[in-house]
């Protein structure tokens, strides 16, 4: 009987497959790492084809180990957002890298566009600022700098797509489609339209034409080609990684709220059926679209998270495995006075801050590996309570904090997160609820459950709570000493 959802779980440092049996318990997976390219500073790049042949050699390793492709009822897509890629509709041929969510080149254009007086409009017709964070400018990017972009528009054959769309263009052979959750995240679409705006393209400078069709979330989206798996599978649930995370967290009444720390930290606030309307520099985006019925959820988005600690690993050699970390926070008592402001990408929310750069601050020589290890993930902490005061100041006060993502496996972190928010903190014992909110998507997608509410019922794990205990004084120490270090960057 066909009962295991695949999900391709696409994201900025590597690609995945993973079988979920419907009751949400993991029957297999596997992971290939993304190349890396870093052209020039503040640029970020993947080669298009290698996630395409990478997700795909990922798929055909596990489909095996549950008895092959009969025995898939459905596929779900999750992706990193913002990233873009440009191809030829005809040849099916990547037309330059992919632009990748972290890239910040197009950041002139921002400014020009803000200097103009656009970003009132863009921001509460799309939910989005003018940041090079956003899909659309990478695109106009792309058009104004890449002979082969601009030909292909001119031909009539230019596609561009956000990972997800990538994917099922070449799952299918040639369907062009984007879910509502990622279309969201491009400047390009008004949160309260149905597709991309064409006077939003035409203000940014990308062609209509070479846009992919909004559809929902989840139900029956598309069909694999049969010679790929050895029958045609059904491909019901597509959504942003971030969405899915909200998804796999079961935040799916308003008020709920969760945090995801992966590469970057991004937090999200259900907000029903109402469209955002921040006055703090949140964000506005959709959270689900079933049966053209849309959720909204108001987000902050912090650049670097995980990222911080890969650049402790790889570049500066202070720990040898991300893991390494919580045994060197528990082993001192403090970081010494050491700050760490992580903006190695520029500021995300609430600051927005492009030019900032990275900083670490009170060093001296008795700092070692132990205070530098324990002040980046204290960085966690101070970057998340940022936002927990923009939210609040929009109205969206957090009662629980609902965590997860690779770093959300750190329990020193996860106590950190409570003892400075002052609020509980919950982690699911299955951290990776971005592939499972995208597995809930397609349960239901196909038809497994009734609905999405029951299908996160039934698939979602035990929890581990964390409550806070740490005094207001030593809050407050932390909080002043971190907007010092702000401040500097």
């Amino acid at each position: 009987m066909a009962d295991y959802i695949l999900v391709l779980d696409e994201g900025t440092t590597s690609t995945r497959a993973m079988l979920f049996a419907r009751d949400g318990v993991l029957a297999a997976s596997a992971q290939k790492d993304l190349t890396q390219h870093y052209p020039k500073g503040g640029w970020v790049e993947h080669d298009a084809a290698e996630i395409w042949e990478k997700t795909l050699a990922c798929a055909n390793e596990v489909i095996p180990k549950v008895g092959g492709a009969a025995m898939i009822a459905a596929i779900g897509i999750t992706n990193q957002r913002e990233t873009v890629i440009a191809w030829d509709k005809e040849t099916g041929e990547p037309l330059s890298r992919a632009i990748v969510w972290q890239d910040r080149r197009t950041e002139p254009l921002c400014i020009e566009l803000r200097q103009a007086g656009h970003e009132a409009d863009v921001q509460k017709r799309t939910g989005l600022l003018l940041d090079p964070y956003f899909s659309g400018t990478k695109m106009r990017w792309m058009m104004d700098n890449v002979p082969e972009v601009r030909a292909a528009a001119q031909q009539g054959t230019l596609a561009f797509g956000t990972v997800e769309s990538w994917l099922v263009f070449n799952l299918t052979g040639g369907e062009h489609i984007t879910d509502a959750s990622n279309a969201s995240r491009t400047l390009l679409m008004d949160l309260s339209g149905a597709q991309f705006d064409e006077g939003l393209c035409d203000l940014i400078g990308v062609p209509h034409a070479a846009l992919a069709k909004v559809v929902d979330m989840s139900g029956a989206l598309a069909h694999t080609q049969p010679a790929l798996f050895g029958r045609a599978i059904p491909i019901t649930g597509l959504v942003g990684d971030q969405q899915a995370a909200t998804v796999g967290q079961a935040c799916l009444s308003p008020g709920q709220t969760k945090a995801t720390y992966g590469t970057g930290a991004f937090v999200l606030t259900n907000q029903g059926d109402t469209i955002p309307r921040s006055a703090n520099r949140l964000l506005g985006t959709v959270l689900t679209q079933i049966n053209g019925e849309r959720t909204y959820a108001i987000e902050g988005s912090v650049f670097v998270a995980g990222s911080l600690v890969k650049w402790l690993r790889d570049s500066l050699g202070i720990v040898e495995s991300a893991s390494q970390t919580e045994e060197l926070a528990r082993s001192v008592t403090d970081t010494g006075g050491v700050t760490i402001v992580p903006a190695l990408a520029g500021l995300g929310a609430p600051h927005w801050r492009a030019e900032a750069r990275g900083l670490i601050s009170g060093l001296s020589f008795a700092t070692g590996k132990a205070e530098l290890a324990r002040a980046a993930l204290e960085a966690m902490a101070h970057q998340t309570h940022d936002l927990a005061q923009a939210f609040a100041a929009d109205g969206t006060s957090w009662e629980t904090l609902r965590i997860d993502g690779g770093m959300a496996a750190n329990s020193w972190m996860s106590q950190d997160l409570a003892d400075m928010l002052d609020v509980p903190v919950e982690r699911p014992d299955f951290v990776e609820t971005t592939a499972l909110g995208a597995a809930m998507l397609a349960a239901s997608g196909a038809g497994l459950y009734p609905d999405l509410k029951t299908a996160a019922e039934a698939m979602r794990g035990q929890l581990t709570r964390f409550d806070p205990h740490l005094d207001d004084s030593a809050r407050s120490a932390r909080l002043e000493r971190w907007a010092k270090a702000l401040a500097a960057a």
